[in-house]
């Protein structure tokens, strides 16, 4: 590695630290270039030069954990309403999450970092059925294998994501105006069914 490029590489660490520590303090809204600049003591077009605008640097900087919960030791039937309590959770309660989401919709990065998150951690959450203790979310036929982890991670996905960007970005008003148990209502059984449904058919 050259000299440059570990300059560089230095660069690009000292400003993601910065970043990730404003969006924490401030809020992505409220964030700016110049503050994050300021607190990498660089100057605001270095910013712009390695990261492009204030969406594409968030989409670097994000760092989120889901915490999801472990439904491996959770009945079968209550896996899809808890995941969804959890998702609301965490959409109503993270901010810099919900940022992200608005984010992705418009910005290439920041929708690569939606899909890694959502990759790299349900993903491996939906594996743990596979070894679930017997009586709970992947006991009978249809325990989860590697082959369909991520095609259920992704249709997971699509109710998480289409339901947040629907209920959070868009306002659309009958989702919006959902009360938490009709929003469980409505996506527990799906979410469930995308768990530990039979695809075999």
């Amino acid at each position: 590695m050259t000299e440059v490029k570990r300059s560089a590489d230095r660069t690009r660490g000292v400003i993601l630290a910065a970043a990730r520590e404003r969006f924490a303090a401030d809020g992505y809204e409220r964030a700016t270039i110049r503050a994050i600049a300021a607190d990498a003591a660089i100057d605001p077009a270095m910013v712009m030069r390695y990261f492009g605008n204030k969406e594409k640097l968030f989409a670097a900087a994000a760092e989120f954990d889901l915490r999801l919960p472990d439904l491996s030791r959770l009945p079968r039937e209550e896996v899809g309403a808890a995941l969804t309590n959890h998702f609301l959770d965490r959409w109503e309660d993270d901010e810099s999450l919900k940022a992200l989401l608005r984010a992705s919709v418009t910005n290439e990065a920041a929708a690569a970092r939606m899909r890694q998150l959502f990759a790299d951690q349900l993903g491996p959450a939906i594996m743990s059925l596979s070894t679930a203790r017997p009586g709970t979310a992947a006991s009978g036929d249809h325990a989860v294998s590697s082959a369909s982890a991520a095609t259920r991670a992704g249709l997971v996905a699509t109710q998480a994501l289409g339901f947040a960007l629907c209920r959070y970005v868009l306002a659309l008003p009958p989702v919006a105006a959902l009360t938490r148990e009709e929003a469980v209502a409505w996506l527990g059984p799906t979410i469930t069914r995308y768990l530990t449904g039979d695809v075999s058919g």
